[in-house]
């Protein structure tokens, strides 16, 4: 293992043994879980959204250290950001966020997040903000 790689590993561990934005919102402007079903990785995603802003964001799960962390970076990366650049985000984003290769299995890990935040959005703009 390079030390590029290393350094990565370690980030990855340091967001998976203290994730970031951890916690529940008790109102959110939309809560959405998801989970991975192949390996019981488990995601709650909670957003308050304002003017078409994610303006605070928390994360509570449980499962491999892969798509805890995952969850832990995207939090970081979509707070104060509009949706509309939210829905942008795709599979790439998150494989550079970790910058280490993934195993098809471990892609899933790793994306849990993501289809997490693009389902909360979605659910978002068609019930919870209908226009």
């Amino acid at each position: 293992m390079n030390g590029i790689e290393q350094m990565y590993q370690e980030n990855i561990l340091d967001h998976y043994k203290n994730p970031r934005n951890k916690g529940i919102i008790k109102n959110p402007s939309v809560h959405h879980h998801e989970n991975n079903p192949l390996c019981g990785d488990e995601l709650d995603l909670y957003l308050v959204i304002d003017n078409h802003k994610v303006i605070d964001v928390k994360i509570n799960g449980h499962g491999c250290a892969i798509s805890q962390a995952s969850a832990s970076m995207l939090s970081e990366q979509i707070k104060g950001k509009a949706l509309e650049d939210l829905k942008k985000l795709a599979k790439e984003n998150i494989l550079e966020m970790l910058g280490i290769p993934l195993s098809p299995v471990r892609l899933k890990c790793a994306l849990l997040s993501l289809d997490t935040l693009k389902n909360s959005i979605l659910i978002y703009e068609k019930y919870v903000n209908k226009k």
